[in-house]
């Protein structure tokens, strides 16, 4: 099998090269951090890009076990199953709803910012089309995009497309029955945009940042180990 790669590399003495850099300068001079974004992007952040790339990968570290990964790692740790088993299961758990909605928030943003949020809104609810990004199960505001928009605007990164976020927020709310927060998702997606980012990164920096969280989760249950969860039986309606 050939593979052509420009990421990593062993030179003839044995030492690792991550985009034409020794990863013994990495280890020696660069955070976790800038090897991610290297990794990701081909170089180096600059000062403010890192800044916030740090703040969107913490901003995302975890949102308690309630969450469908955070429920389906503990889960599955809580079956005896192995670390890197209940983190893969988490890691599966993550769909539409819940830590996959960086992706078509990003290209939502990337597609529509030039067109009028209120107009665009009108025809969306129509067409009865759910703007991703957008709305929450348990919170009526995310106070994560408050933080990494402060950070954005700090860095220089509140760019157009986290202008068309917040008007899209403003429009939505108007015509909306209930309150629809902009989310997590909907301000890393549109920050992202921002920085230049490629939509296909999005779920796969999502799943860098809650990894930690997971990790943190998936421990905490194995050390506890209080038996193996399940549903209650008071909570499961039979229907005949």
């Amino acid at each position: 099998m050939k593979v052509q790669t420009s990421i990593t590399h062993i030179d003839k003495d044995g030492h690792p090269v991550i985009h034409g850099m020794a990863l013994a300068r990495l280890v020696r001079d660069h955070s976790f951090v800038e090897s991610i974004f290297l990794i990701l992007q081909g170089r180096l952040p600059e000062a403010p890009e890192q800044k916030m790339f740090d703040a969107l990968l913490t901003a995302a570290i975890d949102h308690g076990p309630g969450t469908a990964s955070g429920q389906t790692s503990r889960i599955t740790a809580s079956a005896k199953n192995s670390m890197h088993t209940s983190l893969a299961a988490g890691i599966l758990a993550m769909g539409e709803r819940h830590g996959s909605a960086i992706e078509p928030a990003m290209s939502f943003f990337y597609e529509h910012v030039h067109e009028d949020p209120a107009a665009l809104i009108g025809m969306l609810k129509e067409q009865k089309v759910r703007i991703p990004g957008f709305g929450h199960a348990v919170l009526t505001h995310d106070h994560r995009k408050d933080m990494l928009y402060a950070v954005a605007k700090e860095t220089g990164f509140y760019g157009k497309h986290c202008l068309f976020a917040e008007s899209i927020f403003e429009a939505l709310n108007k015509v909306s029955s209930k309150v629809l927060p902009m989310n997590v998702d909907g301000a890393m997606g549109s920050i992202l945009c921002d920085m230049g980012f490629d939509i296909k990164l999005a779920r796969g920096i999502f799943i860098i940042a809650r990894m930690p969280g997971l990790v943190g989760q998936v421990y905490e249950e194995m050390t506890n180990d209080v038996g193996i969860r399940r549903m209650a039986e008071e909570d499961i309606t039979y229907t005949p």
